[in-house]
């Protein structure tokens, strides 16, 4: 039973998180197509400064928004990836390898349709990961409008395939999109690694001191050059999941206390923050361009063709099954809604064509709104046809 009511809360919560999401995405998107433009521009822009003696921070609020707070995110993430590998439903090899090819499928597709109308450009292919993401809190959100019509099964395939998307995603983060790196920082960085390393080896359970190692290491992070975020993953997998004497479990503590203010407060701060695109001037050669083009089609396509694709692999080749309860119709409503990758899409969008620097910056949330709204209405459609079917057929 406590398992049973910790995946429902899980569920209520991404999907509340999903429609708050939208509900964001659309008001930045009315704000900055308005009178009002001006004000939301301008308060992205707001110079914020924090300083310690010598040390100091100083970028605009988009920033603090996407490097800091975004961190947090990242912390959320490590912690459910951590959890899902030490005891959930990615701790047996038979659990993942159908969510596991289906993200994969779902990782390489996206990146080759990107790749294959952008191969000429070499300016535009630094965005070929921004396909790639699936945007787990938006994708549960779509598919709980279904209600009961869906299995819990597809849902926790859903869930499983995202959390190994985003832990590709974060892999895909560290290699390719770090800038120039700085020996003294990334050196005070692995002290603090090594410091939180030792903390957990020697059964340290107080949150504090991994909380205060953890904000030294994203300073540290921050100025090395390797993006910021990241140290919220590394905080993430230090912080001990099992005690002694049956003690309350540091991890789940965290995670429990992160999940409501990410869901409802830090990621459609984010979206609102990163997807007010500006119409003004937007022609169809707006959305025909290589790369809001590349990217929509590879959110919409490519996703549906990898993850549906290498999922009926797996379940044709005898490697795994389908999800109890579900049918084929439903496994490709859901593989489009996979398509959906708005916050991750535009995370590394923000990374990829940094806005003043990049003449594509602004185009790949074009691409971006697109593949996902496509996404989301068609997947949603098929999913309830799908499901409508199902529910005749078991009556």
């Amino acid at each position: 039973m406590p398992v049973r009511n910790t995946f429902k809360r899980f569920f209520q919560l991404e999907a509340a998180g999903g429609l708050l999401l939208i509900a964001a995405a659309a008001l930045a998107l009315l704000v900055n197509n308005s009178p009002l433009s001006w004000l939301y521009n301008g308060l992205l822009e707001v110079p914020v400064v924090a300083q310690i003696g010598a040390l100091k921070i100083a970028k605009p609020l988009l920033l603090w928004i996407n490097d800091g707070l975004m961190a947090l995110f990242f912390l959320l993430i490590g912690l459910e990836v951590k959890r899902e590998v030490l005891q959930g439903h990615l701790s047996r090899p038979s659990q993942i390898v159908l969510p596991g090819a289906a993200a994969i499928g779902g990782m390489v597709i996206p990146a080759l349709v990107f790749w294959s109308l952008n191969k000429g450009n070499a300016a535009a292919m630094s965005g070929w990961a921004i396909p790639m993401a699936t945007d787990i809190a938006f994708a549960l959100g779509v598919l709980a409008l279904l209600g009961k019509r869906v299995p819990v099964s597809l849902k926790l395939f859903l869930m499983t395939l995202a959390i190994i998307d985003d832990l590709g995603a974060i892999i895909v983060i560290a290699l390719f999109y770090s800038g120039e790196l700085s020996n003294l920082s990334l050196a005070l960085a692995a002290a603090s690694i090594l410091s939180l390393i030792a903390m957990n080896r020697l059964g340290v359970v107080k949150l504090a001191p991994y909380l205060l190692v953890g904000l030294v290491l994203w300073v540290c992070v921050l100025k090395s050059g390797v993006h910021a975020t990241l140290a919220g993953v590394v905080l993430a997998f230090c912080i001990p999941l099992k005690t002694e004497r049956n003690s309350p479990s540091p991890l789940q503590q965290l995670e429990h206390a992160l999940h409501p203010w990410v869901a409802y407060a830090i990621l459609p701060l984010f979206a609102f923050a990163n997807a007010g695109v500006s119409l003004s001037g937007v022609t169809a050669e707006s959305f025909t361009h290589h790369v809001p083009m590349g990217i929509a089609l590879g959110l919409l396509v490519g996703k549906m063709v990898g993850v549906f694709g290498l999922t009926w692999l797996a379940v044709k080749t005898g490697m795994a099954a389908l999800p109890t309860g579900a049918n084929w119709g439903q496994v490709l409503g859901v593989s489009i809604l996979c398509g959906i990758g708005f916050t991750m899409s535009l995370f590394v969008g923000s990374l990829a064509f940094v806005p003043g620097q990049s003449e594509f910056a602004g185009m790949d949330r074009m691409g971006i709104l697109t593949g996902s709204i496509l996404a989301a209405l068609i997947g949603y459609t098929i999913t309830a046809v799908a499901s409508r079917k199902q529910v005749v057929v078991t009556h």
